[in-house]
């Protein structure tokens, strides 16, 4: 049976009071831009003037997938788990980013085509050993497909009891920059063309394959309803993440959104769940071809451009301290009357 989640709008009653609170800064009105609007938006998330973020949290899921051993990336699927366990060992980016902005990292496998078996600090949450090509068959079974939203749900529910309320989230998966093309091909009925990039740095040869070999896979599983679609061409750590983003807004807690697979993500949970975006800070614009086009629908404004492609939650970890940079202000700079200045006339 699948899962349900209560999310609502955030309260709006302490509206005036934080534009009071954020004018009467010693500053001129808006002039600390996109800061003033996220500082707006997480404290209507928290429904107060004097916001905190909490343990803020980066979780990455990973998951094979099975498109991947037709060609679609450049990159064998060893690759996969082989960053895994360098994301345990701490040597890739989102280590890197996730220390130096005092982030705390999970790192989960969602269903990577490896035996995790003993390793440590791995949230172990495996559906399978990576999904079917879709070239052939539906990716997931609907139990699959409705299992993984559960885990990703549980993951950020216990999280959230643990005292965190900031949250954002990464991905690892060769092959996945294609899965995300198909889904977002299929659930917003544009034409697969305009929706593939290069992905982890596919050449014109690639590319061009990558194209036929998910314009064949688009007319294999008709279907348009968001469930259905997600379960015949999406990934385990997709899936999760879509209960992952639900769970944490049904739990009002502030959601970082990273690049393109992710953005994916967030399009089928806004598709079950239409207020899921009033929790949710857009990172960065992502160099992946269709994630722009993704943003506009959901109306999303990144914080950043930095031409970033790497996935991992990198953006979301980069762009973290302009999210704190925003509560900080709210919290500690003086307004014009405690501070002695004279206001506007």
């Amino acid at each position: 049976m699948q899962k349900t989640f209560t999310i609502t709008k955030p309260n709006t009653d302490i509206l005036s009071e934080l534009k009071e609170e954020i004018d009467t800064k010693t500053k001129p009105p808006g002039s600390l831009g996109r800061l003033e609007d996220i500082a707006m938006q997480i404290g209507l998330i928290q429904e107060t003037i004097i916001p905190k973020l909490k343990r803020p949290t980066i979780v990455v899921f990973a998951a094979d997938h099975g498109i991947a051993k037709e060609g679609v990336s450049p990159y064998p699927q060893e690759v996969t788990y082989q960053m895994v366990m360098n994301f345990l060992n701490g040597g890739a980016a989102i280590n890197a980013f996730c220390e130096g902005n005092n982030l705390d990292l999970k790192v989960v496998d969602a269903g990577v085509n490896y035996d995790f078996e003993g390793a440590e600090n791995l949230v172990h949450a495996k559906i399978g050993f990576g999904t079917k090509s879709f070239l052939k068959e539906p990716a997931m079974s609907k139990e699959e497909c409705e299992q993984a939203i559960e885990h990703g749900a549980s993951i950020i529910a216990e999280l959230y009891e643990h005292g965190c309320n900031c949250i954002g989230f990464g991905e690892m998966g060769i092959g996945n920059t294609a899965v995300s093309a198909m889904l977002i091909s299929k659930l917003l009925s544009i034409p697969i063309e305009n929706c593939v990039g290069r992905g982890t740095g596919a050449n014109n040869e690639q590319l061009l394959k990558k194209k036929e070999i998910l314009k064949k896979a688009s007319s294999l599983h008709p279907t348009t309803d968001t469930i259905s679609i997600l379960q015949n061409y999406g990934g385990f750590e997709i899936a999760m993440i879509v209960g992952a983003i639900l769970q944490a807004a049904e739990n009002k807690m502030v959601i970082l959104i990273d690049g393109f697979i992710v953005t994916t993500s967030l399009l089928f949970a806004k598709s079950l769940y239409k207020e899921v975006t009033n929790y949710c800070i857009y990172s960065h614009l992502s160099g992946e071809k269709a994630h722009e086009m993704i943003l506009g629908h959901l109306g999303g404004k990144p914080i950043l451009n930095l031409g970033m492609r790497l996935g991992e939650g990198t953006g979301a970890a980069i762009a973290y301290p302009i999210v704190a940079a925003s509560v900080k202000f709210l919290n500690d700079m003086a307004s014009f009357a405690d501070a002695g200045v004279a206001d506007k006339s």
